[in-house]
């Protein structure tokens, strides 16, 4: 059961948190092109667009830590170090993403922004790619786990 598990939990990481990761990496220089072509319609669309995947595999992402407790749990590693340290990470990355990203990006999308709007938002979202680099690196590397690398 832990193997299925932990399959659903890499497998809802790659499609839920990967787009997320993609569209929100985009937004930033789609949001200038928007603000610079303030007629172009295509650029406002694309912004929407960029927004609603944000928002939807946000959400959608919430499934990725409740497999990962499930597949912890089950191979009894909830105390382990790199487990609490990722569990805080991945609970900032969300933080940032729910409180910066997403309402920066809606305020773009609804005409409230400028360049220095675009260039906050850029540093958000690298911060909340940075923390599931880390995440991801903590997940595969395990220190001082006996069960891993």
């Amino acid at each position: 059961m832990t193997k299925f598990l932990l399959a659903v939990h890499v497998i809802a990481a790659i499609v839920a948190i990967g787009p997320v990761t993609v569209a929100a990496s985009m937004f930033p220089p789609a949001a200038r092109r928007a603000l610079t072509a303030p007629d172009d319609d295509r650029a406002a669309e694309t912004l929407r667009l960029l927004h609603r995947i944000c928002r939807v595999y946000a959400v959608v992402g919430v499934v990725v830590p409740v497999f990962g407790f499930a597949t912890a749990s089950g191979m009894h590693v909830l105390g382990s170090a790199w487990l609490i340290v990722s569990i805080a990470l991945t609970a900032l990355a969300a933080l940032v993403l729910g409180a910066l990203v997403l309402p920066a990006q809606s305020a773009l999308v609804e005409g409230g922004g400028s360049r220095g709007n675009t260039a906050r938002l850029a540093m958000f979202t690298g911060v909340f790619n940075l923390l599931w680099a880390a995440v991801t690196v903590l997940m595969i590397v395990r220190p001082g786990s006996t069960t891993g690398a």
